[in-house]
């Protein structure tokens, strides 16, 4: 048989009107990592986003444009009743022709795959009946990605097995065909629902003693499952007593019992923490990545903001002459006065050229790569420890022999100490500490943020500088005993403990990254503490610490 397009049975296209295009984009099942690469291409070029709920406006953040429109498409109605499939398309219609030219795009985003259990059938065909061109673009299905994330294998070997999956609130399932206790089952739907499912499941003949994974907020940093018999999941659903009342996925079938071994997402070594960044949100972000990555939250408060110096005209001297030879070194102490010095020069119609002949130092990894990013190799970067300090044990002393010049440019902030102008004095360099950017408190924090820092709602706060504590404690007042606090050198951590802050991690090199992946190295000796007392493993914030004492772990 043909399958060539002109040999199919094709109804008739209507009139193409004048609209936007839609597009149905799969949001996947909750886990914005998740999302296809060709979805984000589209968020990022829609003028108008179409979604079921609210808190998916959030998460898509990164990807949609600032002046991208968002449109619920599922509000309630009188009696908490949802809009039904027909009045959803009529208001997809009516969404795409406020756009009157096909340039436009209107983005219908749906959970999980929009071909799988949604209502793409009645909206295409709306669009398809309004002469709205649209097209699909497949997603990360719910049905197969929340028991992954479960640990929970859908089939135990490869080629075999049979699967079944179906929505809880079908009657016309006909749950005798899924008896067999090799059959596994994935039931999707929540509440009432999904315990009617299994009843009608277990009524049907599947065995009681059946292994069930229950699954709420599947993907997601809240995600909690529960395994338990069948007749011990469908008792608690009824009796409204389930582990898991808001569950949405059930999973029934011997593999649930791998997940005692499989399960990899909820024994991250952070899942579920909050975990506090005092940081500018321009600076937080790979850090707030690596945080995600180790399955916690992160919420960003800033505690400074970085300006620009109240008089440039020192900058502006200073920058002449690197122009006209009068350095032999610059030496960059932060990603700020990397930052500082670019803009500078952008402002003067310079570029990284006029660095010819000049030796570049930086403090650290980061602010090395900042340099890189802008198209400069540092000559010098600590190999010890990454601090000013570190930056003077590796820097060479001035030889009138060898160095021509014998002036440093260090571009700083208004607040720096005055270690390594000190350090370089000593060596027989003269040292220009230019002011190239200031550092000024934040306002405080909504008062909710403050209450949940001094309460110890947040489990971990990770502190980048020693700035980041002093202005911390004096906008928000104190973390709680049973915050894990988390530093980033060594100054920091003195820092902290200058402030009655017990010092539970400090990281092994000066970089956002790296502190986090020594509070999850933390955090996995908090565990292993715990299974090896056989006691709960509980988050900080689940915990209440008394007195906290000035000890450092390193």
């Amino acid at each position: 048989m043909s399958t060539d397009a002109a040999a199919l049975p094709t109804a008739s296209l209507p009139e193409q009107a004048d609209a936007a295009r839609v597009a149905f984009v799969g949001a996947g099942p909750g886990d914005p990592g998740l999302l296809t690469v060709r979805a984000r291409d589209y968020l990022a070029a829609a003028d108008v986003v179409v979604l079921d709920t609210l808190h998916r406006s959030e998460q898509l953040a990164p990807w949609v444009r600032e002046d991208a429109e968002f449109v619920l498409a599922a509000p309630q109605v009188a009696g908490g009743k949802a809009l039904s499939e027909t009045a959803r398309a009529k208001l997809l219609v009516r969404t795409a022709s406020r756009f009157p030219a096909p340039s436009h795009l209107v983005v219908r985003l749906m959970d999980g795959d929009p071909s799988a259990f949604s209502g793409l059938a009645a909206e295409a065909l709306a669009c398809r009946h309004a002469g709205v061109p649209f097209e699909i673009v497949p997603g990360v299905s719910t049905a197969w990605s929340v028991p992954v994330y479960a640990g929970v294998p859908l089939s135990a070997h490869e080629g075999s097995g049979e699967l079944h999956m179906v929505t809880a609130g079908d009657p016309s399932v006909d749950w005798g065909l899924s008896v067999r206790e090799d059959i596994t089952v994935v039931v999707l739907g929540c509440g009432a629902d999904l315990e009617r499912a299994l009843r009608g499941l277990a009524e049907a003949g599947r065995p009681g003693t059946s292994p069930v994974a229950l699954t709420e907020h599947g993907t997601t940093v809240t995600q909690h499952t529960s395994v338990q018999t069948l007749d011990e999941a469908i008792i608690a659903l009824a009796a409204g007593t389930s582990d898991c009342p808001e569950a949405s996925v059930a999973v029934v079938g011997p593999q649930v019992e791998l997940r005692a071994e499989l399960s990899w997402y909820e024994t991250k070594p952070l899942f579920g923490w909050s975990v506090l960044v005092p940081r500018t949100k321009d600076q937080a972000g790979p850090m707030t990545e690596r945080i995600a990555a180790y399955g916690a939250t992160s919420s960003v408060v800033p505690t400074i903001s970085v300006e620009p110096p109240r008089t440039p005209q020192q900058m502006d001297r200073a920058i002449k002459g690197m122009v006209t030879g009068r350095y032999e070194w610059i030496g960059f102490t932060s990603v700020n006065a990397v930052r500082a010095v670019r803009e500078k020069f952008e402002a003067l119609g310079l570029d990284a050229r006029a660095f010819a002949g000049l030796k570049i130092a930086a403090v650290g990894g980061v602010t090395a790569q900042a340099l890189r990013d802008w198209g400069l190799t540092p000559d010098l970067v600590p190999g010890g420890e990454q601090s000013a300090v570190g930056l003077l044990q590796d820097w060479p002393p001035y030889d009138d022999l060898l160095d021509p010049i014998n002036r440093v440019f260090l571009p700083r902030a208004d607040i720096a100490t005055d270690t390594l102008i000190a350090g370089l004095q000593e060596m027989g360099w003269e040292v220009d500490d230019v002011t190239a950017y200031r550092t000024v408190r934040a306002a405080p924090p909504a008062a909710p943020v403050r209450e949940a820092i001094k309460s110890g709602a947040f489990d971990a706060v990770c502190f980048t500088s020693s700035s980041t504590v002093r202005n911390l404690v004096g906008i928000a007042g104190k973390p709680s005993p049973s915050t894990v606090v988390a530093c980033i050198g060594p100054a920091t951590a003195r820092t902290a403990e200058e402030h009655g802050l017990r010092v539970d991690v400090v990281a092994p090199e000066p970089s956002g990254e790296a502190l986090v992946d020594a509070l999850a190295s933390h955090a996995r000796v908090l565990a292993a503490r715990a299974q090896a007392e056989d006691e709960p493993v509980l988050r900080p914030s689940q915990r209440r610490t008394p007195v906290r004492r000035n000890r450092t772990k390193r």
